[in-house]
């Protein structure tokens, strides 16, 4: 890879004079600007804006100390409801403190169809000198396009994204629910049934409802539950007692702890007879069994990816966007029961 000190041994120049001619300064002659220019672009050298950065700071800095400054871009008007929105917040601050810990700050930007658009947001980064973005998830679908991606490192916190396809860190949705499903047979459960929203489902590419038709495939069942996905934001109580009532789940996996009162009504028994698990504890409004998303951890290994890629030289849409799962952790609660007599009873 072409460097200042290769460009200057090659043609007999200090590295100063290289640096300087690089970046245009008037006090360069203007055949010796062009000259390195034409080498740089040859040999295929590309400046690192996080370096220069880091140089132009120590020339000012009397201790030579640089803290970088990374974007965390979060949409503000998307539509998201109050339940699910710890998530993102819980992702920002994570991904704040790691920053941090590697030498940056981390600020948060936001835009919104009434405030900074996504073109003005370009305008402010540029402005600002910052190169490396993390966006937040978005509730509906994100469309970054407008930036000047060449220009920057990004990286997305959710399952994906197209306008452009980013690398992304999310959780694992499909190991989670495999988990799930592995807990709830080991403590006897037989007849899982899953309720999602339409939207969720849809949002992930339904991951969660996959993995979880994959697993009734391979386990036994004369009457496998079908899954409830309601077509509202939130299950309401109507359908979900007729669906309780008709396919009689004695297990019932979703993200709304409200839906407990609903299946006590219908005659179970929390958790002697009947057990409930929630895909994301961070939306249960009462202690329960359930898988924690892990969004610190998302957090810090966005922080961590983005920082990479700024150190790399790395940044533009990449040829083909990676995804990094995040493995979930589960945690018992009392809505679940280790009595293994129900097993087969079903």
């Amino acid at each position: 890879m072409a460097t200042i000190r290769t460009l200057a041994a090659q043609l007999g120049l200090s590295r100063a004079t290289v640096s300087e001619a690089l970046r245009g300064l008037p006090r360069v002659n203007v055949k010796t600007v062009a000259r390195v220019q034409a080498a740089a672009e040859a040999a295929g050298y590309r400046s690192n804006p996080l370096a220069a950065a880091l140089m132009s700071q120590m020339r000012r800095s009397e201790g030579g100390t640089f803290r970088g400054v990374l974007a965390l871009v979060e949409v503000e008007d998307d539509g998201r409801p109050g339940y699910a929105k710890q998530f993102p917040e819980k992702v920002r601050l994570a991904a704040r403190k790691r920053a941090r810990e590697l030498g940056f700050e981390a600020e948060r930007l936001a835009v919104s169809s009434r405030g900074v658009s996504v073109k003005r947001l370009d305008g402010i980064l540029k402005a600002r000198g910052i190169h490396g973005i993390i966006l937040l998830p978005c509730w509906g679908e994100p469309h970054y396009e407008q930036l000047d991606w060449p220009k920057y490192a990004g990286i997305y916190t959710d399952y994906s994204i197209h306008h452009p396809p980013l690398n992304t860190v999310c959780p694992d949705h499909h190991r989670n629910m495999i988990e799930a499903l592995v807990r709830v047979r080991a403590a006897g459960y037989r007849r899982p049934g899953l309720v999602l929203s339409k939207h969720i489902d849809e949002r992930l590419h339904h991951r969660w409802e996959g993995a979880f038709l994959v697993m009734q495939s391979h386990q036994a069942q004369d009457r496998p539950v079908v899954p409830l996905r309601s077509t509202g934001m939130e299950v309401e109580e109507a359908e979900f007692r007729a669906w309780f009532r008709k396919h009689r789940p004695d297990v019932v996996i979703c993200h709304w702890t409200r839906v407990i009162p609903w299946m006590i009504k219908e005659g179970a028994k929390v958790p002697e007879t009947h057990g409930f698990v929630c895909l994301n504890l961070l939306m249960a409004e009462a202690p329960c069994a359930g898988i924690d998303l892990q969004p610190e951890l998302i957090g810090r290994r966005s922080a961590e990816a983005v920082i990479a890629n700024l150190q790399q030289n790395e940044f533009g849409v990449p040829a083909t966007s990676a995804v990094l799962s995040v493995a979930g952790r589960w945690q018992e609660g009392p809505t679940l029961t280790d009595d293994l007599s129900r097993a087969g009873n079903s």
